[in-house]
């Protein structure tokens, strides 16, 4: 792999971690406000990492072969992403499920991790295609979607460091679990190039089952955040910006 694609396939992990990082500048949380913000900003910038950076892309791929039929594979993979990631919620819903409050903060560990491969996955798949020598897949393109869900990855970084701290755990051992939330990024993204060689033929599936499972967990979990108690022009106004942040990147180094 270039020294590029290894960069590029950390930088969302590196967003995790400096998220994480939180935990020595704050005594405990963030305010309710910058929560709102963040995820907000966060939301808007997978919503168009999914349409700019994954599915049409996706349909791309297949113009040319498919036709007017171009879209059934993108089709196919959005929706076994949201599938996928209803199972996924499910299951984390029946491992809660009776446990005790102090449970709470290990299973949002647990469904911040799983949540985070297929994004991995996404890197993975767009640098996937520079590794393979494919002149369709710009390494420029593959940077701002890492670079955008690195964007999104920071708050996930402190919702999972700093309720640790509260609880009474160490400021470095709380960064580590916030930090360790997001490794599977870059493992996942590794593994999706090692298997180049499979992957390309299935490229149009695997981008769009990645923007499948964004877009659940942005509509499933980011926007009843964000929009709750009322503040809906608030959230808003913070999704619209991290929606134009993330399609200028896409466009502009695309």
């Amino acid at each position: 792999m270039e020294l590029g694609v290894i960069e590029g396939i950390f930088i969302p992990f590196i967003g995790t971690a400096l998220g994480a990082a939180c935990v020595f500048l704050l005594k405990n949380s963030f305010s309710k406000t910058l929560e709102r913000v963040l995820t907000g900003t966060a939301a808007g910038v997978m919503t168009a990492a999914s349409v700019w950076s994954l599915i049409i892309p996706a349909v791309e791929r297949c113009s040319d072969s498919m036709g007017q039929w171009a879209f059934l594979p993108a089709a196919a993979g959005f929706m076994a992403g949201i599938v996928f990631l209803m199972l996924l919620d499910w299951l984390i819903e029946r491992l809660g499920a009776g446990k005790s409050a102090a449970s709470d903060n290990t299973l949002m560990l647990i469904a911040v991790t799983l949540h985070n491969i297929p994004e991995g996955m996404a890197v993975g798949a767009a640098y996937a295609g520079l590794v393979c020598g494919g002149h369709d897949a710009a390494a420029a393109a593959a940077a701002a979607l890492a670079v955008g869900i690195a964007i999104q990855n920071f708050p996930e970084g402190a919702i999972i460091s700093l309720p640790l701290r509260a609880g009474g755990m160490s400021r470095p051992k709380s960064f580590l679990y916030g930090a360790a939330s997001g490794a599977v990024e870059p493992i996942g993204s590794a593994v999706t190039i090692a298997a180049a060689a499979l992957v390309i033929p299935a490229m149009p599936y695997l981008l769009s089952f990645a923007a499948g499972a964004m877009i659940y967990v942005t509509i499933a979990d980011m926007i009843p955040e964000i929009a709750s108690d009322g503040h809906s022009a608030g959230a808003a106004l913070s999704f619209s910006v991290g929606f134009v942040i993330m399609m200028s990147l896409d466009v502009a180094l695309g």
